[in-house]
C-alpha cells in the first residue's frame, strides 16, 4: 500500500487569522531565545554560573530544538502538521514553567532543553502551516509578515527582557511565556488547518546520529579550552561526532523513510539556502552572544539599558523583513539576501575594529542599523528561496532541514566564538573582556563574508518566474497525491 497524503486543503481562513495563528508561537520562541541571551550576565551573578555554563543557557536549547526538529517534521507529516504544532507550544510553555522554578544552572539548562524540544514543533511547522493556508498568489507577502513578526521577536526581546529584569527578576522572563502559549493554543485549532504529508515510519536511527553527533561537536569545543585542543577526549570527541554525522548522511542515503530527503539537495535553491542559512546564523548569533555581554560587562549597562542601546539592530528587522519579503519576486532572492549578508559582515567588522573599553555608544549606532538592516534582508527572502521550487507535501521536511541547520550554526557558532574568547583570556571583567571579544566578532564577519560568496550561485529568485514555479510545483504534487489516493 503507497503512503497516504492528504489533498492540498480547499478550505480557507481569513488571511491574517492564518498569519496570527502560525506567527505568534513562533514570535514566543524567537523573543525567548533573546530575551535569554539579555539575561546571562544577571544569571552569571545570580546564579553563579560560569562561562561555559552560560554557553550551555543558549545552547541547551538550540541542540534540543535541533535534534528534534527533524522529527517533528516527520510526526507533523504523519499525525497531522497542527496536532504537533500544537504539542509544540504546550511543550515549549512547560519548559518555561520549569525554567522559572529553576534554582540552579543544572536544572535551568535542563528546562531551556525542555523549551527547545517543545520549540522544535513550533517553528519550523509555522512556515509550512502558512504555505498550506494562503493561497499561492498571496505566499509571498504571508512569508514577509511571518519573517517581520520574527522580526520582532528580535527586535522586542531584548527590551522585555530587560524592562522584566529591572523591574522584576530573571525569572519572569519565562512567565511571560505562558499567557502567550494559552492564547496560542485555542488560536491555531481555529485558524490552522491540519495538513498532513506522506505518513511514513519516522528515522529513529537518523534522529540519534545526528543528535549525538551534533552534541559531540559542540560539547569538544565548548571544553577544547579547558581540557586542551590536542587532549585525547576532546580529539576523541570531535572525530566520533565527525564520523556520527557521516554516518547519518550515508544513512539517509539508504533508509526507506529518511528524515532529510537527500533528494531535496538536487534543487540548488534549496541546498544553498541551507549553506547561507547556517553561515547566517553561525555569525550573527555568536556575536551577538559576545556582544550583547560587552554592553553589560564593559559599559556598565543595566539589561535595560541594554536593551535599549542595541534596538537599532534589533528593531530594523521587524520593518525590513516585511518589504523584502513584498519585493523578493521583483528584485529577486538572491539581491537582496547577498545584500543582507554583505551589510552584516561588514557591520560586525565595523564593531569589532571600533570596540574599546571606553567606547562611546554613539559609536556603535551606525553599524548596528547596518547590521539589522542585513538581517531584515535575508530572513524573508530565505524562506521565499527555500520553498520556491519545491511541492507542498515538502514544505515541512523542508523548512524542518532549513532550521535544524540554522539551529546547528546557532550552537556551533555560539561556542566556536565563546572558545576563541575564552582561548584569548577573556573573562567577564571589563579590563580582560575587550581584547578577546575583537577576535571572535571578527570571526563572524568573516563567516557571514563566505555564506555572501556562496549566496552568488544562488538562482537570482525573480518572480514571476518563483510564483509560477511554486504554483506549478504544487499543481504537480495535488496531483500525485490524487492519483495516490485513488489507487488506495
Amino acid at each position: 500500500m503507497s503512503d497516504v497524503t492528504t489533498p492540498l486543503p480547499v478550505r480557507r481562513r481569513a488571511f491574517g487569522l492564518v498569519v496570527a495563528a502560525a506567527s505568534v508561537p513562533m514570535f514566543m520562541a524567537t523573543l525567548d531565545n533573546l530575551v535569554m541571551t539579555n539575561a546571562l550576565p544577571v544569571l552569571h551573578a545570580q546564579l553563579g554560573a560560569s562561562v561555559e555554563e552560560l554557553q550551555w543557557f543558549v545552547n541547551a536549547y538550540t541542540l534540543a530544538f535541533a535534534s528534534a526538529i527533524l522529527i517533528a517534521s516527520a510526526l507533523g507529516d504523519r499525525f497531522g502538521r497542527r496536532t504537533i504544532f500544537v504539542i509544540g507550544i504546550a511543550v515549549f510553555g512547560i519548559g518555561s514553567v520549569l525554567a522559572a522554578l529553576s534554582t540552579d544552572p543544572g536544572q535551568l539548562i535542563a528546562a531551556r532543553a525542555l523549551q527547545g524540544f517543545g520549540g522544535a514543533g513550533v517553528m519550523p511547522l509555522s512556515l509550512a502551516l502558512i504555505a498550506g493556508g494562503v493561497a499561492p498568489e498571496r505566499r509571498p507577502l504571508a512569508i514577509g509578515l511571518w519573517g517581520g513578526i520574527s522580526g520582532l521577536g528580535v527586535a522586542v526581546g531584548p527590551l522585555v527582557g530587560g524592562a522584566v529584569m529591572e523591574g522584576w527578576n530573571w525569572q519572569a522572563i519565562f512567565w511571560i511565556n505562558v499567557p502567550v502559549a494559552i492564547i496560542a493554543i485555542p488560536l491555531a485549532y481555529f485558524a490552522l488547518n491540519n495538513d498532513f504529508g506522506a505518513r511514513a515510519r519516522i528515522d529513529l536511527v537518523g534522529a540519534l546520529l545526528a543528535a549525538v553527533g551534533v552534541l559531540a561537536l559542540v560539547h569538544a569545543i565548548v571544553r577544547g579550552n579547558d581540557d586542551g585542543w590536542s587532549s585525547f577526549d576532546v580529539v576523541a570527541e570531535i572525530v566520533a561526532g565527525t564520523a556520527l554525522l557521516v554516518g547519518f548522511v550515508l544513512w539517509q542515503l539508504r533508509a526507506k523513510a529518511p528524515l532529510v530527503p537527500m533528494r531535496l539537495f538536487r534543487d540548488r535553491s534549496f541546498s544553498l539556502t541551507n549553506v547561507v542559512g547556517f553561515g547566517f546564523t553561525f555569525g550573527t548569533f555568536g556575536a551577538v552572544f559576545i556582544l550583547i555581554q560587552y554592553m553589560q560587562v564593559v559599559q556598565g549597562s543595566t539589561p535595560l539599558e541594554a536593551a535599549l542601546q542595541t534596538t537599532p539592530w534589533t528593531l530594523a528587522p521587524m520593518f525590513v523583513a516585511p518589504i523584502a519579503g513584498m519585493i523578493a519576486p521583483r528584485v529577486g532572492t538572491r539581491a537582496l539576501m547577498l545584500t543582507g549578508l554583505l551589510l552584516q559582515s561588514a557591520a560586525l567588522a565595523w564593531i569589532a575594529l571600533t570596540l574599546s573599553p571606553d567606547l562611546d555608544y554613539p559609536q556603535l549606532i551606525a553599524p548596528f542599523i547596518m547590521a539589522g538592516v542585513g538581517m531584515g534582508l535575508v530572513f524573508a527572502p530565505s524562506a521565499t528561496a527555500l520553498l520556491a521550487t519545491l511541492g507542498v507535501v515538502d514544505h515541512a521536511k523542508a523548512s524542518g532541514v532549513n532550521s535544524t541547520v540554522r539551529e546547528i550554526g546557532i550552537a556551533l557558532g555560539t561556542a566556536v566564538m565563546t572558545a576563541i574568547f575564552v582561548g584569548a583570556g577573556g573573562q567577564l571583567q571589563p579590563d580582560l573582556y575587550v581584547d578577546a571579544a575583537r577576535p571572535a566578532v571578527l570571526t563572524g564577519a568573516a563567516v557571514l563574508f563566505a555564506a555572501a560568496i556562496a549566496a552568488l550561485w544562488l538562482p537570482a529568485g525573480r518572480s514571476a518566474r518563483i510564483v509560477k514555479e511554486m504554483t506549478d510545483a504544487e499543481a504537480a504534487a495535488s496531483v500525485t497525491q490524487e492519483s495516490e489516493l485513488t489507487s488506495v
